[in-house]
């Protein structure tokens, strides 16, 4: 079992192409942990990005739960599924704020994907009424701060809300590192996914899971280097080491599909 659940790195620019079906039946499956794309988009690009955002950084949005902050440039339906209006209303002033600084870097990373995992298309996702969802966010993990185990699942959590994204049947994550820690800092994804059984270990008043709820299951650790862009599926267990040294900084995004065909990908944060 941990020997079959690992990584894959694929070097886009000295490789001719790849199978973008296959990355995308791996993490659907879990037969997966990581498929971790370098050469996506020139260094330059990422080298760009960070320095558009980091004026922004002064304006990160820190929520704070019992056991770990979590500190955004941006916001996610996550934080705000029982009152999804305000939700679109952070998002579109989210999207505001990172236009002013010329940080498209989700657009470009999406029309990238949209090529090497071989899509019909891949949009931003938008309510019937026209609402666009968040593009992007950028996380800013802080020295000696773990972010717990969790998962995300979007088909669980937005049941009754009447949201589109309810109905999607796969859901999957980008994402960026736009700066890498000194030390520290690596996904730890375990190859199980929530079952209702595992409330038990929810922590009462905190974000995520006691470390039991995985139990034996095997475990995967990869600590990206900036300017890699890394694909997971989150409703599997996963966790953040604590960084050490400098600030761990990426930018991320889900992604999903309506049906198992896997050809039309819309993406929210």
């Amino acid at each position: 079992m941990a020997g079959s659940w690992d990584r894959t790195v694929h070097h886009l620019e000295e490789q001719g192409g790849v199978d973008g079906r296959g990355i995308l039946r791996s993490l659907v499956d879990g037969s997966a942990a990581v498929v971790v794309l370098r050469g996506l988009l020139p260094p330059e690009r990422f080298a760009s990005g960070i320095e558009r955002i980091l004026p922004l950084f002064r304006q990160a949005t820190a929520t704070n739960y019992t056991n770990v902050t979590s500190t955004t440039v941006g916001t996610y339906l996550a934080k705000h599924l029982a009152a999804p209006d305000a939700y679109f209303d952070e998002a579109a002033a989210a999207e505001e704020l990172t236009d002013a600084v010329d940080f498209d870097l989700a657009d470009r990373i999406r029309e990238r994907l949209a090529d090497v995992l071989e899509l019909d298309s891949f949009e931003l996702e938008r309510e019937p009424d026209g609402r666009a969802y968040a593009k992007k966010n950028v996380r800013i993990y802080s020295d000696g701060v773990r972010t717990p185990l969790h998962n995300d699942n979007i088909m669980r959590d937005a049941v009754g809300t009447g949201l589109v994204v309810e109905k999607l049947r796969h859901q999957l994550s980008v994402v960026v590192c736009l700066q890498e820690c000194d030390g520290g800092g690596e996904l730890e994804i375990h190859q199980k996914s929530w079952h209702p059984q595992d409330e038990q270990f929810k922590i009462a008043g905190g974000f995520g899971y006691d470390g039991q709820v995985v139990g034996d299951a095997a475990v995967h650790w990869f600590k990206p280097q900036t300017g890699d862009v890394y694909l997971l599926n989150p409703t599997y267990y996963h966790a953040i080491g604590a960084p050490t040294g400098t600030d761990r900084i990426t930018m991320g995004f889900f992604f999903g599909f309506y049906d198992d065909a896997l050809r039309h990908a819309v993406a929210w944060v």
